[in-house]
């Protein structure tokens, strides 16, 4: 399996030992994994990963986005391509942003279909991202 889209906000050394969780989407496709605060996305029809270390985030995620089927997919497709554009931007700049907050480059590409699933979790990293680190990406206001 290829990783296309890794995203680590913060690099975490996980201590203490949790239960993984395994939930499978309604497309049946996409295979979610908790294992902590460690969010991993897999599609593996695709052959895409996601990867998401951020203290806080699973717990946003559950307590704050809209559900699954709430945006459409082209809704989400747009602003995930905005959001990583400003992402890289920021990434590829040396000065003037936080070198521990844009730590990877994101390859998100436009014509590529990953799935609901991939898309959405992406697009809500990003909304908690944005309000979790007083970050604005792109022209748009975060909220869930």
């Amino acid at each position: 399996m290829r990783n296309l889209i890794i995203v680590f906000s913060f690099i975490l050394i996980i201590l203490s030992c949790t239960s993984s969780k395994n939930i499978i989407t309604a497309d049946g496709n996409t295979i979610a994994t908790k294992i902590s605060d460690t969010v991993k996305i897999t599609n593996d029809s695709l052959e895409y990963e996601v990867i998401i270390i951020d203290p806080g985030f699973s717990s946003w995620l559950a307590k704050n986005a809209k559900p699954r089927g709430f945006y459409s997919l082209n809704f989400l497709e747009n602003r995930n391509q905005s959001y990583v554009i400003e992402w890289n931007s920021r990434v590829n700049q040396i000065q003037g942003n936080n070198r521990n907050i844009y730590e990877m480059r994101i390859d998100y590409e436009p014509f590529t279909h990953y799935g609901y699933e991939v898309n959405y979790l992406l697009y809500n990293y990003f909304i908690y991202f944005q309000i979790t680190y007083n970050q604005k990406l792109g022209g748009f206001i975060p909220s869930p």
